[in-house]
C-alpha cells in the first residue's frame, strides 16, 4: 500500500519523506503561490484556484488571498456560495468538505493531520490524516481552528478564536478553547 493510500484511509503514513506526497505538496504550494501573487480577480488567479480545487470553481465561491492548501487537487471541496476570507489554511491530507453558503473568517485553519505523541514515530515523519466535514450555512469567526476528524453540523456559528476539537451538532453556537456548545440557534 502506498503512503498516499494509507493517508486516505486514516492510517499512519510517512508524510515527511515519501517522494510522491512531497511532490503533491510542492505542486499545491506552487499553485498557492500563483494564486496569492496574482492580481485579485484576474484570469491567472482564477486558473490557480481551479488547479488548487481540482477543477471548476463552484458557483458563487469567493476565496481571498492569501490562502494555503497542503494538497489541494480536490482534497478540499468548497460548496456553492462559500466565502473564504484572507489567511485561511486547509491542511487537507485527510480531506476537507465545506458545505454550501459557509462563511469562513480571516485566519481560520482546518487541520486534518495528527502526529503520534511519542517522538520516535513522530521523528520518522509519521502522521494520520482524519477528515473534516462542515455542513451548510455555517459561519466561522476570525482565527478559528478546526482539529482532525471533526464534523460540524449545518447552521452552526463558531465564535472567533475557538478551537473545535469535537463534533458539533447542527444549529449550535460554539465558543472557547476548547470550543463548547453555548446555545442552540433557532433558525428563521
Amino acid at each position: 500500500m502506498t503512503e498516499r493510500e494509507k493517508m486516505l484511509k486514516g492510517e499512519l503514513y510517512d508524510a515527511n519523506f515519501d517522494k510522491a506526497l512531497l511532490e503533491e505538496r510542492l505542486e499545491a504550494e506552487r499553485n498557492c503561490y500563483a494564486f496569492n501573487q496574482a492580481q485579485p480577480g484576474s484570469a491567472e488567479q482564477t486558473e490557480a484556484l481551479e488547479k488548487l480545487l481540482g477543477g471548476t470553481i463552484p458557483e458563487g465561491v469567493t476565496v481571498l488571498a492569501p490562502v494555503y492548501f497542503d494538497y489541494g487537487s480536490a482534497r478540499t471541496q468548497l460548496g456553492t456560495g462559500t466565502f473564504v476570507n484572507h489567511g485561511a489554511y486547509f491542511m487537507d491530507g485527510g480531506g476537507i468538505t465545506i458545505g454550501k453558503n459557509v462563511f469562513i473568517g480571516p485566519f481560520c485553519g482546518f487541520y486534518t493531520a495528527t502526529h503520534p505523541l511519542d517522538f520516535a514515530r513522530r521523528n520518522q515523519g509519521l502522521e494520520r490524516a482524519l477528515p473534516i466535514k462542515v455542513g451548510d450555512n455555517c459561519w466561522f469567526g476570525a482565527n478559528v481552528s478546526v482539529m482532525p476528524g471533526v464534523t460540524i453540523g449545518s447552521g452552526c456559528v463558531i465564535a472567533a478564536g475557538s478551537v473545535v476539537t469535537k463534533d458539533v451538532p447542527e444549529d449550535s453556537l460554539v465558543a472557547g478553547v476548547p470550543a463548547v456548545v453555548k446555545s442552540k440557534i433557532e433558525q428563521q
